[in-house]
């Protein structure tokens, strides 16, 4: 199984900067939407948020500009899961042209699965970790993202 498209747009004028470029903020707000789809797909859509009460949190993310994106293009993010345990998925999205290979962003995510009545930490209910184990299991033959586990840092002086 290759990753899962999770989430298709056509660039707005609303998302665009002053060089015609998709402004930062949206390759974001492309991401977020497409987790939003990843938790539908894992049986964690609004309904049963409202019904558990559990929900996933973002933890820490990093976000790697790559190519420009321009006003009008059709894009589409593409999720592959990293790994997951018991309460934390870990989750990699890159943003592409629709139907091309080249990466136009990517995306690590780190999230923590939540009961919001704490809000605290809480397992992953069976349904979804039979889910998450079984993508997992499609995906194991796919490559690691080359951008993935990336740090900000300038280099040392020696």
């Amino acid at each position: 199984m290759p990753t899962l498209t999770t989430y298709q747009t056509t660039i707005i004028p609303d998302w665009v900067d002053y060089n015609g470029h998709l402004r930062d903020a949206f390759y974001l707000l492309i991401f977020s939407y497409a987790t939003d789809a990843l938790m539908d797909q894992l049986g964690m859509d609004s309904d049963n948020r409202a019904a558990t009460g559990h929900s996933l949190f973002t933890l820490e993310l990093h976000l790697n500009y790559l190519h420009e994106v321009k006003l009008g293009t059709d894009v589409e993010v593409r999720t592959q899961i990293i790994g997951h345990d018991r309460k934390r998925l870990h989750l990699y999205h890159s943003l592409h042209q629709v139907g091309e290979a080249q990466a136009l962003a990517g995306n690590e995510q780190m999230l923590l699965h939540v009961d919001l009545a704490g809000p605290r930490s809480a397992p992953f209910s069976e349904q979804v970790a039979h889910k998450l184990l079984a993508m997992t299991a499609l995906q194991s033959d796919l490559p690691t993202p080359a951008y993935l586990g990336r740090v900000i840092a300038l280099p040392t002086e020696k």
